[in-house]
């Protein structure tokens, strides 16, 4: 196994967490510095169009027209980028729901057949989860289930106030492959990017969730 993040890695965290936080400043520095780590041009939108199911619209947009303005930056300097694959058709005609449901319960390795806890209380959010997020966000095929995981464990460690779903999502995380050494890396460049506080909390979960598998 792994036991450091990859360059490419390393860029996906400091995407998804000054994103989320609206560092934009360090987010320009971080989009040129993903794209010089080998990140496509489709990769990056797909982690800032990912983030508004995290962040919001207002951070997602903000993220996505800073990469625009850094890709005019990079043309106009004579850097072309390769834009890389455009996301697979998706073949499978079953409604979205089971399409959801069933890429859920690869990343939580659990049955989600039955519904409980704030998903039964409000049902509709049960629905935009899985048609919306785990279906037409999860299956495109641009990043894979652990790319997408990484830069969502890295936008809610940057976060305040979403514990619960950071743990969920770290286990998540090292459900589809992510290491606890890849994951106390991440940690620690939340506290460089984002702040100390920060990246304590974050490995203050992470061991929660070690300490629970």
């Amino acid at each position: 196994m792994d036991n450091s993040l990859s360059p490419k890695q390393q860029k996906i965290v400091t995407i998804a967490a000054n994103t989320a936080t609206g560092n934009l400043d360090i987010l320009k520095t971080e989009l040129n510095a993903g794209l010089d780590a080998g990140l496509t041009v489709n990769q990056i939108k797909e982690i800032l169009v990912q983030m508004y199911a995290y962040a919001g619209f207002p951070r997602s947009l903000q993220g996505i027209n800073t990469f625009m303005s850094v890709i005019e930056d990079r043309k106009a300097n004579g850097i072309n980028d390769p834009e890389g694959p455009e996301a697979s058709p998706i073949t499978d005609t079953r409604d979205k729901y089971t399409r959801g449901r069933e890429v859920l319960e690869k990343l939580t390795l659990t049955d989600q057949k039955n519904i409980s806890g704030a998903n039964a209380f409000a049902p509709a959010i049960d629905v935009y989860l899985k048609e919306h997020l785990f279906a037409d966000i999860f299956e495109r095929d641009v990043l894979t289930y652990q790319e997408r995981e990484l830069a969502t464990i890295s936008a809610l460690a940057a976060m305040t106030g979403v514990d619960p779903m950071l743990q969920s999502h770290l286990n998540m995380g090292m459900n589809v492959g992510l290491t606890e050494p890849q994951l106390r890396q991440m940690a620690s460049i939340i506290t460089f990017y984002i702040n100390k506080q920060q990246g304590d909390n974050a490995s203050l979960i992470l061991d929660k969730v070690v300490k629970g598998r």
